[in-house]
């Protein structure tokens, strides 16, 4: 791919004819179970930076197929339309699972041109058990706390101890919220976001999606391909691994953007002094996991807390010279101040990161089937741990109460589709969350679908964040159906951004647009 991306180019084509805005007044029927138009009573919620922010609450079912049964709150955000032109609302989802979406809506609206921002109802919402819907589930509070065991199992002490955090977690779950786990899933949530779109009084939705976000909007359109009118997404995950095969190619992918890191380090060695040879800057940074294993930094950085404060380096480059600088002052230095600064801002986990881990796990253990047995864990991890070895263990720990999780899985949603008007498709190549992998096999199984490549970028979540050839076909997208095409593999190429500064120089901080969204999109997918 990377190879011929950048001799292929795109035609324009305009998308627009088969998109009709359904105003609100147009008094679409609804399901018995969802709320009216007038019943979501939005309220200001504004803030200083998104001024015209709203905020409203929807109440929809537990269990989809007892619409009268019990019920649960959504919260609901929204910047109105302000144009005479009216395409009906965009809803926008952060990723996770887990996410929260209501400050998304007033980013994006914010991002996009303000001409095309105008012609919707930008609407964000917590999922089902997220945030500020409710309940909102924290199974275990502080189950993150340091210093944890070190990830890597090397005796069966150290993964006995992983074992038994992982297994507590799903005990904690099942005694906490028997009544809920059967119904926190990805078809349950995109059932609430029909319930949204039909309590917003709208026919149809746009919907523009991040991370988990482009599966999350590419089931929904497979449910309802009618419903759909619009649909973006950007860093797609490949729907054939659900969720199990994903996580072990993410292993292999945070290793590469983690060696990318090592060698932007190398390359920065005036400022750095960690060596000119990126595999003696890789050599030292495991000896300084080496050390934090024996000796956690202040008492809370211990090895595993090191791979949560560098992690982030995968999913966005901005972050980059922070946490070169937290290494070079603990390696050259022995200061482990900057380091503990690093972790606290980039990977300890409050009350809204239990929240979001609780929703993450419940999700991906109910979508699919996880391996029960832990022999097949332990094989498949340390066969990837031996070519990955950066987060592969600690991402298996992530992941690992699905071993032991009490609700029966479901089945993965097939989101082939030919039945969608062209949804537009964002992906860079060296993207460490959702691989190249997945927006070529999403490209693939949505017929008609239009696909944008980063060229050489490594960042997860790309639009909106300060590469304006790919917010160029965004806007053309949302303003009036345009899609580029261009060959079977890729229909626009657009260059990555230039890697970052370090901070010591005058090109010092990244986009701040990117920082701001990646702060909202978080991580772990």
């Amino acid at each position: 791919m990377r190879k011929r991306a950048a001799a292929l180019c795109g035609a324009a084509v305009v998308a627009a004819a088969t998109f009709t805005a359904v105003p609100a007044a147009a008094g679409p029927s609804h399901p018995a179970h969802a709320a009216p138009a007038s019943e979501l009573g939005w309220k200001n919620c504004a803030t200083t930076t998104y001024p015209t922010l709203q905020c409203a609450s929807l109440k929809v079912p537990l269990d989809h197929d007892d619409p009268r049964g019990q019920q649960i709150t959504l919260a609901l955000s929204r910047v109105p339309h302000t144009a005479k032109k009216y395409q009906g609302p965009l809803l926008v989802n952060p990723g996770g699972p887990g996410g929260s979406g209501l400050t998304l809506a007033g980013f994006v609206a914010s991002s996009l041109p303000k001409a095309v921002a105008a012609q919707y109802d930008v609407i964000g919402f917590d999922p089902r058990g997220v945030g500020a819907s409710r309940p909102a589930l924290d199974c275990a509070p502080g189950h993150f706390g340091p210093v944890r065991p070190d990830s890597v199992p090397s005796t069966p002490a150290i993964e006995q101890a992983n074992l038994t955090r992982a297994k507590s977690f799903a005990d904690a779950c099942t005694q906490k919220y028997p009544s809920l786990l059967p119904h926190i899933d990805t078809v349950s949530a995109v059932r609430d976001m029909d319930s949204i779109r039909a309590a917003l009084g709208s026919r149809q939705i746009n919907y523009f999606g991040y991370s988990y976000g482009t599966y999350l909007g590419a089931v929904y359109a497979k449910l309802f391909p009618e419903r759909v009118r619009r649909l973006v997404l950007d860093s797609i995950v490949d729907p054939a691994g659900i969720w199990y095969e994903d996580n072990l190619a993410q292993d292999h992918a945070f290793n590469d953007r983690h060696r990318a890191l090592m060698a932007w380090i190398a390359r920065h060695d005036t400022t750095y002094r960690l060596g000119t040879d990126p595999e003696q800057v890789e050599a030292r940074w495991y000896a300084m996991r080496t050390a934090l294993a024996k000796k956690p930094a202040d008492g809370r950085v211990g090895a595993a807390e090191l791979e949560d404060t560098f992690m982030p380096g995968g999913y966005y480059n901005g972050y980059w010279p922070y946490l070169a600088e937290a290494f070079a002052a603990y390696v050259n230095d022995k200061d482990a101040e900057p380091l503990v600064e690093a972790y606290e801002h980039f990977a300890a986990v409050d009350a809204t990161g239990d929240n979001g881990y609780s929703i993450y796990t419940a999700v991906q253990c109910r979508d699919a089937d996880w391996p029960r047995s832990w022999e097949r864990w332990r094989v498949d991890n340390w066969a990837v741990h031996e070519k990955a070895p950066f987060m592969t263990w600690n991402n298996a720990w992530y992941n690992a109460s699905c071993a032991f999780w009490p609700t029966h899985s479901g089945h993965p949603v097939n989101v082939a589709n030919g039945d969608l008007p062209p949804a537009l498709l964002f992906q860079a190549t060296n993207d460490a969350a959702t691989p190249f992998e997945g927006g070529a096999t999403v490209h693939s199984l949505l017929g008609g679908s239009s696909l944008v490549v980063e060229e050489g970028g490594g960042n997860h979540g790309v639009t909106l964040s300060g590469n304006s050839c790919l917010d160029k076909h965004l806007a053309a997208y949302l303003r009036d159906g345009t899609v580029p095409r261009g060959s079977d593999e890729a229909d626009a190429v657009c260059p990555a951004l230039p890697d970052p500064k370090p901070l010591s120089t005058k090109a010092a901080s990244a986009s701040s647009r990117g920082s701001t969204l990646h702060g909202l999109l978080g991580f772990r997918g």
